[in-house]
């Protein structure tokens, strides 16, 4: 089993400018999907929390470009959990262009802070990471990444 979550994508024109690169927002955009396909796959109990009063703020995203993609090349959007405190995650992606061939290459590197947050929108305060999260990442961890003993 791969140590990552994998959410596949084929780069469409829209996502790309007038010379045929893609724009650098789609990078940060598919790491949102990622995420949120990830939730809907492994970690549905965490949705349910999401409908009731937990918020998962984004407090940060990054991303480092190695190579350009253009329409219709297929890439693999890979998400690992980076950090784990209390009531915050980090995750990072790897983008990676697949060729038809079977080759890979890493064409960018991101990174997205995320804060746990519940109440009303008047009165948000943070809040542990829920358990069923934790265990949904468990298997996408780098292992230097402890989950053991969450620190703040």
């Amino acid at each position: 089993m791969a140590d990552y979550f994998e959410h596949r994508h084929i780069v469409g024109f829209q996502e790309t400018n007038i010379v045929g690169n893609v724009y650098y927002v789609n990078y940060l955009s598919w790491q949102g999907r990622c995420r949120e396909m990830f939730l809907k796959l492994r970690a549905p109990d965490v949705l349910a929390e999401i409908q009731a009063d937990l918020k998962l703020f984004t407090l940060k995203v990054d991303c480092e470009f190695f190579a350009e993609i253009t329409a219709f090349d297929e890439i693999s959007i890979r998400m690992r959990l980076a950090d784990l405190a209390q009531t915050q995650l980090e995750f990072s992606f790897d983008y990676v262009k697949l060729d038809p061939g079977g080759e890979e290459k890493l064409i960018a590197r991101g990174r997205q802070r995320v804060a746990c947050m519940r109440g009303p929108n008047s009165a948000t305060v943070p809040s542990l990471v829920p358990e069923a999260l934790v265990r949904a990442l468990g298997p996408y961890t780098r292992p230097a990444t402890p989950l053991l003993g969450r620190t703040a």
